[in-house]
């Protein structure tokens, strides 16, 4: 074989390991730092009360959050989320409480979310059924938004569900 047949093909073959090393997305796979934007303590409101949020830097194979609702100086529900490191990329775990820490879904249930793509300060989940996409948006230095999105007319349709500002 010649010398630039045999180039010419140990290039062909490190360009397709190349492409076949990145997820359908065309990013490298994705990890928890595709989501540590979130890190840091929010405020925002929802359904009339305040909420609030904390996110923990990704440490090992998770990063924690949680988010309490109040209204009328009361507690309307508490969120619990893990984002878990996996083979696939980062899940998401949701588990939410009502006053008293009595959980809403079934004991060993929780919502899981699988990873879509992420760019810059920006990720998309996908809840395990399909029903819901989630968007974690940082939209400038301090504001941190979530949107909730659904399918209509066959195009997903997203909406802001939270808006939180960093507190500093």
């Amino acid at each position: 074989m010649k010398k630039s047949t045999r180039i010419l093909s140990l290039l062909s073959v490190v360009l397709v390991c190349l492409l076949f090393s990145k997820n359908t997305f065309g990013q490298a796979k994705a990890n928890l730092n595709d989501v540590a934007f979130m890190h840091g303590h929010w405020q925002g409101t929802f359904n009339g009360g305040p909420i609030e949020a904390f996110w923990a830097k990704p440490a090992g194979d998770n990063l924690t959050g949680f988010m309490r609702m109040m209204k009328d100086d009361k507690v309307t529900m508490y969120e619990m989320l893990i984002f878990e490191q996996t083979d696939k990329g980062p899940i998401v775990l949701v588990k939410h409480f009502k006053p008293g820490l009595v959980g809403v879904e079934d004991k060993d249930v929780s919502d899981r979310y699988s990873f879509i793509e992420s760019k810059k300060e920006w990720a998309l989940f996908e809840k395990q059924d399909g029903s819901i996409r989630i968007i974690y948006e940082k939209r400038g230095a301090d504001q941190l938004v979530i949107q909730r999105g659904k399918q209509e007319n066959g195009k997903w349709v997203f909406a802001d569900l939270f808006v939180f500002n960093k507190v500093k």
